[in-house]
């Protein structure tokens, strides 16, 4: 005997057996038992979720010869053609090879003729939006007022093309797609009555990567054993897939971590050495930042027997919420620009370049100037604070700095605050016991530099300007060109640091609107442009620089001169 695929072996027979359409199989069991026979049926949803398979069933119910009913039989002659393909009266029409209107009048006429066995002549149309305007004109009187023993039957993956004069006069049935723990119940269900032997984890990837459709993960199921020599493996079906391992994502997350950005690179060589999919790799990189964020705010929501979840438990304490939320954006949007890219590969790695960039400052990052060591890091990216510790005055000779460099504060920093009249009282640190700050001419800027903030806190801080102060309670306001560094941790953290910096509770509020000033983020921008224009101006008015242009036409490239 020839083999039968696992999609038209294990086609549901009965409405018992259909999996993932309760709210369908519902209605139209209530109809049947009631007799309330609708004499057109439209179901719509996408590929592989029951629509020609309800359909049969649903001619099985009406001619079943134990009568009409919401459980037929399956045994009757009239069940066993239809299952079989062979009824005479029951008419499969592929609308996307008959679209003309001829060949529909020519369906429709036969129409007025009795059934010539069952109890109805059923008419299943599928894909039903493929017809012509001019088709879907010829069938509108029949399909309004069929004959007694007539009833059609529509399925289609795309209903906006129907016209509206077609759905008025049917009754639509939406089928849902499959979702992931469904189809991987329903697959263990399966082998297990195929005595084939399946890992959990691997069921679970080709439920995902059939995308919601029964009949696509059958079919892969299919293409799996086969690839398995009868065992469906999680190995072989990521090899088969081209899905990307997890070590792979938590090794990324755990240099992340560590500030490692050649064993991040290192990672992605290993991938591009196993030609796994990059687009790929930032999908499940996605998922596995929803998951983490899941594991961060609702512990208690992570499965028990999740393979991965003692390390993403583990990954959740030791990320921040915030960053998490970020390195999503970062992966959804580094996978949308792929395309973009040069290759796959250089896209993928300038994403976790990305990562590495914007990752939250961490202990590491502060380290003194004395204890650092006096070569650049062999990493990619230095954090911007090492940038500032390693640099010099424009005016400085160019010779050699004995002993470590001097360190620097970074911009956000290096604002002075407002210096006081001669007669003023000299500042008292603000404590809890601080006098009250004068609410009418607080410096922002200033003010910021004072608080221990870090992280998105200190992203958003940077880009805010300071609206109004009064009663306790501040106002800031945010262009919405950064609305969103608009974190609710990050409002909470920078409302806490200045709380604790006046010493009694303090309300802050953020509010989307353009700035009429200079934010601290501006400041700092201006500060760079201004120390960028004097190192272009020093290099200029350099003795040799001059001599090379006039004697050799030389051209100065600005864009290759960077501030010391």
């Amino acid at each position: 005997m020839s083999y039968q695929v696992l999609a038209r072996k294990w086609r549901p027979r009965t409405f018992e057996t259909l999996v993932g359409q309760e709210h369908v199989v519902r209605a139209l069991t209530h109809a049947l038992t009631d007799g309330r026979l609708h004499h057109a049926y439209l179901f719509t949803g996408t590929r592989g979720v029951g629509k020609t398979t309800l359909a049969r069933i649903l001619a099985k119910s009406f001619n079943c010869e134990t009568g009409v009913t919401a459980t037929p039989c399956g045994t009757c002659s009239a069940c066993a053609e239809i299952d079989a393909g062979r009824f005479v009266d029951l008419l499969e029409v592929d609308a996307a090879t008959n679209t003309k209107v001829d060949e529909m009048r020519q369906l429709l006429e036969n129409a007025v003729y009795a059934p010539t066995r069952g109890r109805f002549k059923v008419y299943v149309i599928d894909e039903v939006h493929m017809l012509s305007n001019s088709a879907f004109n010829a069938m509108l009187k029949t399909l309004e007022e069929p004959p007694e023993h007539v009833k059609f039957i529509l399925a289609t993956t795309d209903p906006q093309k129907i016209p509206v004069t077609v759905l008025s006069r049917c009754l639509q049935f939406n089928l849902k797609q499959m979702t992931p723990p469904l189809i991987a119940a329903h697959l263990k269900h399966i082998l297990e009555a195929e005595a084939i032997r399946a890992e959990p984890a691997a069921l679970n990837l080709i439920a995902r990567s059939a995308a919601g459709s029964m009949r696509d993960a059958l079919s892969l199921l299919d293409q799996a054993i086969a690839h398995g020599a009868g065992k469906v493996e999680e190995a072989l079906v990521r090899d088969m897939l081209g899905t990307v391992d997890l070590d792979y994502l938590f090794d990324i997350l755990d240099a992340l971590l560590a500030g490692d950005v050649a064993g991040m690179l290192r990672v992605a060589g290993d991938m591009a050495a196993r030609s796994l999919s990059f687009s790929l790799a930032l999908q499940e990189f996605a998922s596995l930042m929803t998951r983490l964020q899941v594991a961060q705010f609702a512990p208690r929501a992570v499965a028990e027997d999740l393979p991965e979840r003692q390390r993403l438990l583990d990954l959740a304490n030791r990320l921040d919420p915030e960053y998490v939320q970020l390195a999503y954006q970062i992966a959804v949007q580094g996978r949308n620009e792929l395309h973009l890219a040069p290759d796959e590969q250089d896209g993928f790695t300038m994403t976790l370049l990305r990562l590495h960039a914007f990752r939250p400052a961490t202990a590491g990052d502060a380290m003194p100037a004395a204890q650092a060591a006096p070569a650049r890091p062999a990493s990619f990216a230095a954090d911007r604070k090492t940038a500032a510790r390693e640099s010099v005055p424009l005016h400085a000779p160019a010779k050699p700095v004995a002993g470590p460099v001097p360190e620097f504060q970074p911009i956000s920093q290096s604002i002075p605050p407002p210096i006081p009249p001669p007669d003023a009282a000299p500042p008292q640190p603000l404590a809890a016991a601080a006098p009250p700050v004068d609410e009418e001419n607080v410096d922002w800027h200033a003010l910021l530099a004072t608080l221990e903030l870090s992280g998105m806190a200190r992203e958003l801080g940077q880009h805010c300007e300071l609206r109004s102060m009064t009663g306790g309670r501040i106002v800031l306001c945010l262009p919405p060109a950064h609305r969103h560094l608009q974190i609710k941790t990050s409002q909470d953290k920078i409302q806490q640091a200045l709380s604790a910096r006046f010493g009694k509770p303090v309300r802050l509020s953020i509010e989307l609107d353009e700035v009429s000033g200079e934010t601290p983020a501006d400041t700092a921008r201006r500060q760079r442009q201004e120390r960028q224009e004097q190192a272009v101006a020093a290099v200029e008015r350099d003795a040799f620089v001059r001599e090379a242009i006039d004697l050799l036409g030389a051209t100065l490239i600005e864009s290759s001169i960077k501030p010391v």
